[in-house]
């Protein structure tokens, strides 16, 4: 089986983990910096980052636009921490932020507090591919989900509380597992991912 093609935004933020993570799980990494680099995509990731700086920077580029166009044609998005602000519907504390509107989820920014509030939680799911044991992940300046669309799915929950979610080929985290090392996260959507590329 070939490899699927993932692209990682690198605009800003720590898309360098991401890339490392998905090589590791065979995939075939592409650096997504402008419109061009996404023709080589199956899927893409949307990192954690400073999401004012990220939407500057993809409106600048004109990535905003062409994400949404990527979605919008089947190719499966996953969005951790600010890549979750950036794909939600809409935000409580937008800071400015105009999301992308790709998941009928509304987010609330830094939902935990500042830098140093950060901190690692488990994370479990239902889902048979992460139900083995939970996932020990970190929230850095993490946002809170804080209402989900009927056609929603909780994918994650965290002290009872839904930290990552999915909506037919486009998911969200909350939380940073390429921090921690853990692969199954990304494992999970990237099958979905060669399914959709299939």
């Amino acid at each position: 089986m070939d490899p699927v093609e993932v692209g990682v935004l690198a605009l800003q933020g720590d898309f360098a983990l991401h890339a490392t993570l998905l090589a590791g799980l065979g995939a075939r990494v592409h650096r997504v910096r402008r419109i061009a680099d996404l023709a080589a995509c199956d899927a893409l990731v949307l990192p954690g980052g400073e999401s004012t700086t990220l939407r500057k920077l993809m409106a600048r580029s004109g990535l905003d636009t062409a994400i949404v166009d990527f979605a919008g044609a089947g190719g499966p998005v996953l969005g951790t921490c600010a890549g979750c602000i950036l794909l939600a519907r809409a935000l409580e504390d937008s800071g400015g932020v105009e999301p992308l509107g790709l998941l009928d989820i509304v987010v609330r920014r830094n939902g935990y507090g500042r830098q140093i509030d950060s901190f690692e939680a488990e994370v479990e799911s239902a889902d048979r591919r992460l139900a083995d044991a939970p996932s020990l992940v970190s929230f850095i300046r993490a946002p809170r989900i804080l209402t989900l669309g009927p056609e929603v799915e909780a994918w994650g929950r965290a002290g009872g509380e839904v930290v990552a979610v999915r909506q037919g080929r486009i998911a969200a985290l909350t939380f940073h597992p390429e921090v921690t090392g853990d692969p199954r996260w990304h494992r999970a959507w990237l099958e979905s991912a060669r399914e959709a590329a299939r």
